[in-house]
């Protein structure tokens, strides 16, 4: 590690095989805490390069443990984390809404780094088990329409790690792989980043790759439609600017998606929002992520998801998606 951290602390980059033997290395108890906290810093400190980030996803998915959820033709719904603006669950969300439209998700996440409350978080609070257990996730698939693949459990090279990234707490590089290494491997993905240089790393990465995909960065610094301004948005098919009027709506102000300072906050607006009780803001954003979702597989038009998306939503369908694997997890 003496040598890798000299050639970076000399502006140096890795090759694509470099980084990818350093996350092995790690995995292998290979190196001690302080220099990977100095490892993370340097890419506090400096751009990561397309080769870098390759590496890195490459060896992450090489070491997971896979599930094969293949027969249900799944979408993955998530963002980096570490925009820094302590949004509520507008992924978690979206990803009931989608499932209640009858499109199944499954639901990389984990606990929060850089924000009060990630994915895993909120789910634990209401009573979802996390499991790694293929039959268990398929059942889930089968009644629910949701799986939820807890990090963790399927990223055991992460261990070492983990407890660095909490003690730092604040966004490293592994925010941007999240996303890139769901270990079911699906086939349709839509993933929010921090900044425009993320994008243009996800778009470089995944134009290589078979997948259906929305990659999106909200242009005032989301990494999700935040509906707070215009967000770009770059697909298998195509790049645009999205504006809120695009579906009807009008702009929001920052503090109506505001997530609260605790995770009891982050469930109870979950709750709220999720019983039909959201605000309008609340639910016309989570109905616009939810709507390119449901776009994103069935190949419609935005405007089509989000009515879909209002559906599930407002008839208690994504609703009955939470009640159902909360119950499947007792």
């Amino acid at each position: 590690m003496k040598a890798i951290l000299n050639r970076l602390i000399n502006h140096e980059t890795l090759t694509t095989e470099e980084a990818k033997q350093v996350i092995v290395n790690i995995s292998n108890d290979m190196y001690n805490a302080s220099q990977i906290a100095c490892f993370l810093s340097v890419y506090m400190m400096r751009s990561i390069t397309l080769e870098e980030l390759k590496g890195f996803r490459d060896a992450l998915l090489e070491l997971c443990v896979p599930i094969n959820l293949s027969d249900y033709n799944t979408i993955d719904i998530v963002g980096t984390g570490g925009d820094g603006k302590n949004t509520f669950n507008i992924s978690t969300l979206s990803s009931f809404i989608t499932a209640g439209a009858g499109i199944h998700v499954s639901k990389h996440g984990n606990y929060g780094v850089s924000s009060t409350s990630g994915s895993s978080n909120v789910m634990e609070y209401l009573g979802v088990k996390f499991s790694n257990n293929e039959d268990f996730l398929k059942h889930s698939l089968d009644q629910a329409g949701i799986c939820i693949l807890h990090a963790p459990l399927f990223h055991p090279a992460m261990k070492n790690v983990a407890p660095i990234r909490r003690a730092l707490g604040v966004k490293t590089f592994f925010n941007m792989l999240g996303p890139m290494v769901n270990p079911s491997f699906p086939k349709n993905q839509m993933l929010g980043v921090f900044n425009l240089e993320v994008l243009r790393l996800y778009s470089f990465l995944y134009q290589n790759t078979d997948k259906n995909y929305n990659i999106i960065y909200a242009l005032d610094g989301y990494d999700e439609i935040s509906l707070t301004g215009k967000a770009k948005i770059i697909s298998n098919q195509s790049e645009k600017i999205f504006s809120p009027q695009d579906l009807g709506l009008s702009t929001i102000k920052q503090d109506a998606i505001f997530g609260g300072n605790t995770i009891e906050d982050a469930a109870k607006i979950f709750v709220d929002i999720i019983n039909g009780k959201g605000t309008e803001a609340q639910n016309n954003v989570v109905c616009t992520n939810a709507g390119l979702a449901i776009a994103t597989v069935k190949q419609i038009s935005h405007k089509a998801g989000f009515e879909m998306a209002k559906e599930s939503l407002f008839s208690g369908k994504a609703k009955a998606s939470l009640d159902k694997l909360i119950e499947l997890s007792k």
